[in-house]
């Protein structure tokens, strides 16, 4: 089996109940004959769309982390696209625990991302260095 993380973005206008039903209904068929295993569920709720999706402006995110046979995929990706209530989703194999969305967690100055120089931008340097040491 491997590991997997799927999002899922929902109506903004579903309630939490309808939301649950849904999941259930995906997370049944991961499960089903011990084929797969969901192993987390991290609802990061509202949020804006950054562009608009079915006439919709907001929608609610779920994320997902499963394992699973990869021949479930196929078939839960087939009852994903025929839900029309479901505005989008994206299974990725997964890279370790949930992501948390930047507006949910407390930024400090030590947890927000530092510019790094790009490993070729140090050669870059170096070389500029020799070159006006050999012009001497």
């Amino acid at each position: 089996m491997r590991e997997y993380e799927i999002v899922y973005i929902f109506r903004s206008s579903f309630t939490p109940e309808e939301i649950e039903a849904k999941l259930d209904r995906y997370h049944a068929i991961l499960t089903r004959d011990d084929r797969g295993e969901v192993t987390a569920v991290e609802q990061w709720g509202k949020r804006q769309l950054a562009y608009p999706i079915r006439g919709q402006t907001n929608g609610y995110y779920v994320v997902t982390q499963f394992s699973a046979d990869p021949v479930i995929i196929a078939e839960l990706e087939r009852v994903l696209k025929l839900d029309e209530e479901l505005l989008r989703y994206l299974i990725v194999l997964s890279e370790g625990e949930l992501p948390i969305p930047s507006s949910m967690g407390e930024d400090s100055e030590d947890e927000r991302p530092r510019s790094r120089k790009r490993r070729d931008d140090d050669d870059e340097d170096d070389e500029d260095e020799d070159d006006e040491e050999e012009e001497e």
